[in-house]
């Protein structure tokens, strides 16, 4: 298993740890509180938890065998769901508590996410994927703007913005590029994609990955040799081999 799917898998299994202390605290002012009415509140939160606590350890248990099996488990998915989205926000200030970067966290996390993507083995059609690419891959000083009209590009190749487009000429598939969140959930909206390939920095993709939820979602971290959201770069060997994964027509042949 990959250090960065560790990470996130092992901060998960230590906020199991931290949910369960909180149940055995419960439980002890309960038993050990006198008023009826504070006892039958704690009791009834003490419910909450362990039902929390529950469906967490069956989540990270069906993460752990999709990850071991390369294989999605159709009735771990809710779960697995389920624990990400719940647990991020924990997992999130436990790892700046034992001093652990976020951008460490939320690469862990989009690894682990990317990896129970694949292993659903989802095919659709190529007009229903959708690239999600941010604003700053096109060259700062371009006059062009191409995020509500990617057409707008002239392809003098300066920026990566000429591949996509070829990417997106040669498979038949979608292409937007969105200035942040608000206008990326717009996108989705409007094209209603079936599966979707984001480009983005960590935090970013971490979030969107999660407000996208159910749709499947592989993430690309971009690159950021001038620093954040100034002439960033991309893999373009990971944005096609995304494309490969979920085109039914992954040669290009639009039917």
């Amino acid at each position: 298993m990959h250090i960065r799917k560790r990470l996130f898998i092992s901060l998960l299994g230590l906020a199991v740890v931290f949910v369960l202390l909180m149940v055995l605290f419960i439980a002890y002012l309960a038993l050990n509180w006198n008023l009826p009415l504070y006892r039958l509140v704690l009791l009834a939160l003490g419910v909450l938890v362990v039902i929390l606590l529950g469906t967490v350890t069956f989540g990270i248990i069906g993460i752990i065998l999709t990850i071991w099996s390369a294989r999605a488990i159709p009735s771990f998915q809710h779960l697995i769901r389920a624990t990400l989205h719940l647990m991020f926000p924990l997992v999130t200030l436990l790892g700046r508590a034992l001093g652990i970067s976020q951008e460490q966290i939320r690469s862990s996390f989009i690894e682990v996410n990317n990896q129970m993507i694949r292993a659903r083995r989802e095919q659709v059609p190529n007009s229903q994927i959708l690239i999600l690419a941010p604003h700053c891959l096109q060259n700062s000083e371009c006059p062009h703007k191409i995020t509500l009209h990617p057409d707008n590009c002239q392809r003098c190749g300066k920026c990566q913005v000429t591949d996509l487009i070829s990417l997106q000429e040669r498979y038949g598939i979608n292409l937007v590029f969105a200035t942040g969140g608000t206008l990326a959930r717009r996108y989705v909206q409007v094209y209603r994609p079936r599966a979707i390939i984001a480009i983005a920095c960590d935090r970013d993709l971490a979030s969107g990955i999660q407000d996208a939820s159910p749709l499947p979602v592989l993430g690309v971290l971009n690159e950021r040799p001038c620093g954040p959201c100034v002439n960033t770069r991309v893999n373009l060997t990971a944005v096609e081999a995304a494309i490969h994964f979920f085109a039914e027509h992954s040669r290009g042949e639009v039917l």
